[in-house]
């Protein structure tokens, strides 16, 4: 008979949320399943009702996994409650930013770099929800040819931010389109409704975002290539869920369309949306609620022989976060790590 694991989630807001439903989806070999939280409390998620244990370190006593949830890496539940998690004997996946760049930390996407697992301490970093998709999708191309130059332009959904963001939007929308009364901004410093924010997190060097810097050095984490050169911005944008990005890189040789299609095509994890001319292109109204990254637009540039343009979109909430937590400890039963 499978073995079964006694699984522990810290967080229930959308992350969470999103968590308890993808184990329930995809049968996740559960023994026993605890939700912990600030506060006891019963949670209702994806139709069924889930009790909410507030936290406290002896109820990771008997763990084999504890998933942290966080959002858009937040920080602090990992760092608490690892050492509790590691005296339990359980593997830690964190979805939060505590550990991603430590060196004793490895930062894991199965279908980027699976080897790294193994390497664990009893803590394994999954990467800023950005990173995942689109290393995704460029990580099968540089195995074909090393990329030498990657520049990325974020769109990135208001669910990143959490729930109140989500209900910040929805709550904006209908103000901002009636011209009455006074468009309320609480979770982002600017309205967010029929708006851009070319802001996600402070300001740090050379001008830079915390998430731009996020995607430039998780990058080179992942790929064990500290010389690429990787330069992003990252813009929040109207929509509820699917982050979406314009990827441009540079490979050290040629690769021709063609065979960029094939690639991906193959790739695990990636679904092809790539007929324009049919009006066929990924789009985050398509990607919500799913677990593929979706690419498309896929174009040489003109000017530049090696270089190549991707349009890259995938569910923020789920690949982006919760299902990579999920599928690193699928990763680990298959391969007989736990």
């Amino acid at each position: 008979m499978p073995k079964k694991y006694n699984v522990v989630v810290v967080g229930i807001g959308a992350v969470g949320g999103e968590m308890v439903k993808i184990l329930d989806q995809r049968k996740f070999p559960i023994n026993q399943l605890k939700i912990l939280a600030r506060s006891s409390r019963e949670e209702e998620i994806g139709g069924r009702t889930y009790q909410v244990t507030a936290a406290a370190e002896e109820e990771l006593a008997g763990a084999d996994f504890v998933f942290f949830a966080g959002t858009e890496g937040a920080s602090g539940a990992s760092a608490t409650y690892l050492p509790a998690a590691k005296k339990a004997g359980a593997v830690s996946i964190d979805n939060g930013g505590d550990f991603r760049m430590d060196p004793e930390v490895p930062l894991v996407i199965p279908e980027v770099n699976p080897e790294d697992i193994s390497k664990h301490k009893g803590m394994i970093a999954s990467p800023n929800c950005s990173t995942i998709q689109m290393l995704v999708a460029v990580a099968p191309i540089y195995r074909e040819s090393p990329v030498r130059r990657l520049i990325a332009s974020t769109y990135q959904a208001v669910s990143g931010t959490g729930r109140d963001a989500i209900r910040e939007l929805r709550e904006q929308t209908p103000v901002a389109l009636s011209g009455e009364g006074e468009v309320i901004c609480s979770i982002y410093p600017h309205q967010i409704a029929f708006n851009v924010l070319p802001q996600i997190g402070s300001f740090k060097e050379y001008g830079f975002t915390t998430e731009e810097w996020k995607m430039d050095r998780e990058t080179r984490k992942m790929l064990h290539d500290d010389s690429m050169r990787i330069t992003c911005t990252a813009v929040r944008v109207p929509v509820f869920y699917g982050h979406a990005e314009s990827v441009y890189i540079e490979t050290e040789d040629v690769i021709p369309v063609e065979r960029v299609r094939e690639i991906l095509s193959a790739a695990p994890g990636v679904i092809l949306v790539d007929d324009p001319d049919n009006g066929e292109y990924p789009m985050p109204i398509d990607a919500a609620g799913k677990d593929a990254v979706y690419v498309g637009r896929i174009r040489q540039d003109p000017h530049v022989d090696n270089g190549l343009h991707l349009w890259v979109v995938s569910d923020n909430i789920r690949k982006g976060a919760a299902l990579n937590v999920i599928q690193i400890a699928e990763r680990m039963i298959a391969d007989g790590l736990v």
